[in-house]
């Protein structure tokens, strides 16, 4: 599951095309057999926030930690995903607006979804998140006898790319739907995102895949570089550039 280590330009291009989709995703899921969603006796216990996050708890930033560098180990084309700050993207999305489902309608009636119909679930992202969270690991412990964290990489990456696939089941939760449908469209946008939201530490993938930085004050130069390198691309401007 990991992204492709041994050609720079086909990582390079992998990521490419997922930051043109990096804004583009939306959760669109339901429950494993069931009509409705989980009820609050099905969610996993509230952990209080690990040192430095503000919604992960311990057990949970170990599993999301140790899943982030599984999809963006250390290699020389970028640090590990977690010293490139996308468990804090992801920690700071689950704590502030879009984690509390702000936009989302919560109240119900819920049937099961069509994809076209977006989030069906009567719990906000934070909870589904956690909810999944905690489901996988249990999975894993009964498939490995460990938690996620736990696992050598080339496990960890073998048991992620199962459960991508729909290999990996779940009583309480459609696993496959969870990780494509949220967990892996968040760590894109903690790849992409502007680093003042916690990941793309040192505009490192920005500079990968050599985009210049805020749109807004690049319009004159996609007409004047039109067809040709793009000097700025090596240092691109965030918006704490502009703070």
């Amino acid at each position: 599951m990991n992204l492709p280590r041994d050609s720079g330009p086909s990582r390079r291009e992998f990521l490419r095309h997922a930051a043109l989709a990096a804004g583009l995703t939306s959760v669109s899921t339901t429950l494993w057999g069931t009509e409705a969603a989980a009820t609050p006796s099905q969610l996993p216990p509230v952990e209080s926030p690990a040192t430095g996050y503000l919604s992960l708890g311990p057990e949970e930033a170990a599993f999301v930690e140790a899943m982030i560098n599984v999809l963006c180990p250390a290699d020389e084309l970028t640090p590990s995903g977690v010293d490139c700050g996308l468990a804090v993207f992801i920690d700071r999305q689950l704590a502030g607006a879009f984690g509390r489902g702000e936009r989302l309608y919560l109240r119900g009636p819920w049937r099961p979804g069509l994809p076209q119909d977006g989030y069906q679930l009567p719990m906000a992202p934070e909870q589904f998140f956690k909810t999944g969270l905690a489901a996988a690991d249990a999975a894993c412990r009964e498939q490995h006898g460990r938690s996620f964290a736990d696992l050598e990489t080339t496990v960890a990456d073998s048991f992620l790319s199962a459960l991508a696939e729909g290999k990996i089941a779940h009583s309480r939760m459609a696993l496959a739907e969870w990780f494509n449908d949220l967990v892996y469209p968040l760590f894109i946008q903690a790849c992409f995102a502007d680093p003042i939201y916690g990941g793309n530490q040192d505009k490192v993938f920005w500079k990968m895949i050599g985009y210049p930085g805020l749109p807004a004050v690049n319009g004159l130069n996609m007409v004047k570089y039109r067809g040709k390198p793009f000097p700025g691309a090596r240092h691109p401007k965030s918006i704490q550039d502009f703070s």
